[in-house]
């Protein structure tokens, strides 16, 4: 676990170097939070390679951490203005960190699962109502939490028909590979690593159960209304990098093995396929789409955390949920949309 931390942190150093460069005017500095060795901070790290922060003006400075719950602390601090994580500890920085969700990173529906041992696998296939009275191990309060849920939902079961650890996904993996766990809620790369490393198997995931499971783009509000046009920018640049990976995945994939890497995960070129062609992202338009709001009504990405924040109070997390309108807003994806300069930049692919 340490190795990983310490390999982070280097991840964080290796990007922040990169994205420096030579520039003749000042730039902007915009410190941007994330976690090592996903999916969905992948384009963090190509816009670092390409130059495209400096192209907006903005200088960033990045924080790794090892899951949501400390990242959204971090938050309280003002260690962090802009960054990404899942979208369980999004709405719970909401609630508790007045933290704005302004893009979505992905859909990671199929990307959290409950993943079975290789000697248990077939046998909860068979018979999914077998998992009651079992243990599962996962991260609290977490999108792989949510799937674990969902799915024991699907089958006809309920939390308490389970019993449930919560640790870290390092230590789920352990627990597994170890013979001290035969079941646990994963997300990418980690379901990967271990159907590939112990021969695991995926047996339900978000999307199987029918529960959305978004990745989130959040700022801490009171940074993004002093500095707007820095959020907007901060988009952009992301959105450019989805565009470019999505475009050029040969070389994507080679600029993701390298940050995988640095972040201590090692997968497949196989894996590393499957996690484009299974988890969609969104350019300015799709984002534009699943967040606009009829009149009087709610959008689409209200309805996913609201049923989030749903499940988060029936956990037990807070006694009321924050309502999805008070924290998710399309104001900066507006901005990059009304701004034509800005717009054609985040809409390149090159």
């Amino acid at each position: 676990m340490m190795r990983r931390h310490i390999a982070a942190a280097a991840a964080g150093i290796a990007l922040g170097a990169a994205a420096i460069g030579t520039h003749a005017q000042p730039l902007t500095e915009i410190k941007i939070s994330y976690q090592p060795a996903v999916y969905w901070a992948v384009p963090f790290y190509a816009a670092a390679e390409k130059g495209w922060y400096a192209e907006m003006g903005l200088k960033p400075v990045f924080s790794t951490f090892p899951a949501g719950v400390p990242q959204i602390a971090a938050s309280a601090s003002g260690s962090w203005d802009v960054g990404a994580l899942g979208s369980v500890p999004a709405t719970l920085g909401a609630a508790r960190y007045h933290l704005l969700m302004i893009g979505i990173s992905n859909d990671e529906s199929d990307g959290n699962a409950i993943v079975a041992t290789a000697k248990t696998a077939a046998s909860f296939e068979k018979n999914p109502a077998s998992v009651k009275g079992q243990t599962i191990v996962l991260t609290a309060n977490s999108t792989g939490d949510y799937a674990v849920q969902s799915c024991l939902h699907k089958w006809g079961l309920q939390k308490t028909d389970v019993t449930i650890k919560s640790m870290g996904q390092a230590e789920i993996m352990s627990a597994m590979s170890s013979g001290n766990a035969d079941l646990g809620g994963l997300w990418a790369p980690n379901t990967y690593t271990m159907e590939e490393k112990t021969g695991a198997k995926q047996i339900c995931s978000g999307k199987d159960a029918g529960a959305a499971v978004p990745g989130a783009i959040v700022a801490r509000a009171d940074y993004a209304k002093e500095h707007p046009e820095n959020v907007a920018k901060f988009l952009a640049v992301y959105l450019r990098a989805w565009n470019w990976l999505n475009a050029h995945q040969p070389e994507a994939i080679a600029m993701m093995k390298k940050f995988y890497d640095q972040g201590g995960v090692t997968i497949s070129e196989a894996s590393m396929k499957k996690e484009f062609s299974t988890r969609p992202t969104y350019d300015l338009a799709g984002q534009l789409k699943i967040m606009k709001r009829p009149p009087g009504g709610k959008s689409e990405v209200d309805d996913w955390f609201t049923k989030i924040g749903a499940f988060m109070q029936a956990n037990g997390t807070f006694p009321k949920a924050p309502e999805a309108d008070k924290f998710v807003t399309d104001q900066y994806m507006k901005m990059i949309d009304a701004d034509p300069k800005l717009k054609a930049f985040a809409n390149r692919a090159d």
